[in-house]
């Protein structure tokens, strides 16, 4: 039989000296199982929890802002892009971790020669954990930081706001900044919502329209030497703006190059006395107020006002018809039609056309309109020709499609409706008074001296405006506003267009005039021709009978060059 084996049972020494070992082992376990714990902490600390930028200062608690959520696209109405987002590493470093912040201050700046070495320096000596070095680092330049493997420098992820067509659409959109914070423009406007939308906001810009206005407005500020200019398209019967043109403008990917001439918009912040484009408002209210077309007014000499005299730029110095004083832009005439309405009733009728408040467009450059605040009769019949009161493009270019759609003034509008029928509005004119004044544009353009100023086929009527520039009381001899407004097809409107050149200088070509026909005019016939072309717009025959009584207007004339069409 096999001996059963007892357990061997250890006594004295060897007892304690296997309890000891196992205390130990045990100690140890748990050293290394803390280790561990505190380790895979550490890790998902900085890889889920904490942003590997962002560090505290125990003394200070110095927070690095998070990493810029993303914002949304905004696009034109067709869908193109006109600002989006681009992934860029930014610079930054932890000057506690810089061995050698003169070396490495003298390294950077072989990388990025606009930046000061000795800020670079002094950036990298203080006792902070973070600091921004360079913002938005292109993939080149990138790739040379990460060779010179100065330690304590590492990159961050961030959004950089782009905007694909530059310059082109650079006041309507406007910019953001380094931060994501929109600064200017649509970007300021809607700044929460593109934070917290992710679909692209559609805006009623159509890239297309603004290219070509641009760049008929910028050939005739060269070509007349004018300082600026600005210049917009809108659909009449929604308010909606298909181009928005300031000019000179600047690119909004380089904000920082800008000056503050680029970057005021003339079309929405600068508030201008226009002139003669006035006289469409003013003959709209006489004959809303009930004044014939066959009525007339004696403009044979000039009025004299106090120490003011109203006179006609080219007088016929003779009695004029209503619809004369309109064609010939009579200032005499049109300041006798405004004193029989009346200071009150011409007030209260631009008020309801706007042009006495702010627009309600979407951006926040946007201009206060500039009236008499005590209106005289002397404010009344200047007013009337467009002097003494001064508003933005922008509240002209409403005010016209207001009095050319049928009499309804819709607010102007950045923004794309869900579809292209006519917006609510106000209805401030009657649809004949509009019917009429139509046909009084027509007359502008038809007899107009410049054929420049036409686009045949397309029926456009207008108003030119010519005035000179006020400055501390008093107005300055050539250097001037020249403008033109069209409507076309005038017996049908559809698109309002407006162009303005800032002091405009006669040349040859125009027999030295610098005035709203020859200077504005031809900017809107070609920007008319091409947006017809664009929008399917077919031209019609001028002659055909049923244009013919769309437009016909009986005039009583003197003149036998003038006659009823």
């Amino acid at each position: 039989m096999t001996e059963k084996r007892r357990p061997i049972a250890l006594e004295g020494q060897a007892k304690q000296a296997l309890e000891t070992g196992r205390n130990r082992l045990i100690v140890a376990g748990a050293v290394f199982a803390c280790a561990f714990v505190a380790i895979g902490w550490r890790l998902v600390d900085l890889t889920v929890l904490t942003d590997p930028a962002v560090e505290q200062r125990a003394s200070t608690r110095e927070v690095v802002r998070p990493l810029t959520m993303q914002r949304a696209d905004i696009a034109d109405r067709n869908g193109v892009l006109l600002a989006t987002n681009l992934k860029t590493a930014s610079l930054y470093a932890n000057p506690r971790r810089v061995l050698d912040a003169a070396d490495a201050a003298r390294r950077l700046r072989a990388v990025f020669p606009e930046l000061s070495e000795a800020e670079l320096r002094a950036k990298l000596t203080g006792d902070r954990s973070f600091v921004w070095l360079k913002r938005n680092l292109t993939p080149r330049q990138q790739d040379r930081i990460n060779r010179l493997g100065i330690p304590g420098v590492d990159f961050r992820t961030e959004e950089r706001r782009v905007y694909p067509h530059g310059a082109l659409t650079a006041h309507v959109v406007g910019f953001a900044g380094v931060d994501n914070v929109g600064l200017s423009g649509v970007e300021q406007t809607f700044d929460t919502a593109l934070r917290e939308r992710r679909a692209p906001l559609r805006l009623a810009l159509d890239v297309r329209v603004q290219q070509i206005l641009r760049e008929e407005l910028g050939r005739q500020i060269v070509r007349h030497d004018g300082i600026g200019g600005a210049g917009i398209v809108m659909d009449v019967h929604t308010g909606e703006t298909l181009a928005l043109v300031s000019l000179p403008d600047f690119d909004p990917n380089e904000p920082g190059t800008a000056t503050d001439e680029t970057r005021f918009n003339r079309a929405t912040l600068g508030v201008y006395e226009l002139g003669s484009v006035f006289k469409i408002f003013n003959h709209a209210l006489a004959l809303e107020s009930g004044m014939r077309m066959d009525a007339g007014f004696d403009a044979s000499k000039p009025i004299r006002a106090g120490r003011f005299s109203i006179r006609d730029y080219r007088p016929k110095a003779r009695w004029l018809s209503v619809p004369e004083i309109f064609m010939f832009s009579s200032n005499i005439g049109s300041a006798k039609m405004a004193l029989e309405v009346g200071g009150p009733a011409q007030k209260a009728f631009l008020g309801r056309l706007g042009l006495l408040r702010r627009t309600s467009i979407e951006l926040p450059e946007a201009g206060q309109p500039m009236y008499p605040q005590v209106w005289r009769d002397i404010n009344t019949m200047t007013v009337a020709f467009g002097h003494g009161i001064a508003v933005s493009p922008l509240h002209l270019a409403t005010a016209v499609a207001a009095v050319a759609n049928g009499g309804t003034l819709r607010p102007a509008t950045l923004i794309r409706g869900e579809d292209d029928r006519p917006r609510p509005g106000t209805q401030v004119l009657s649809a004949a008074v509009s019917d009429q004044i139509r046909r009084l544009m027509w007359l502008v353009v038809r007899n107009g001296a410049n054929p420049d100023g036409k686009a045949p086929g397309y029926l456009l009527g207008g108003k030119t405006g010519t005035a000179e520039k006020l400055e501390n009381g008093r107005y300055k001899r050539g250097q001037g506003i020249a403008s033109f407004v069209g409507v076309f097809p005038i017996t049908a409107p559809r698109f309002l267009v407006y162009a303005l050149i800032d002091e405009p200088k006669g040349i040859e070509e125009t027999h030295g005039y610098a005035t709203g026909g020859w200077v504005a005019a031809p900017a809107v016939a070609r920007t008319v021709e091409r947006l017809a072309a664009l929008y399917g717009i077919a031209p019609q025959d001028e002659s055909a009978p049923a244009v013919r009584q769309a437009l016909m207007v009986e005039i009583k004339s003197q003149d036998p060059k003038v006659a009823a069409f």
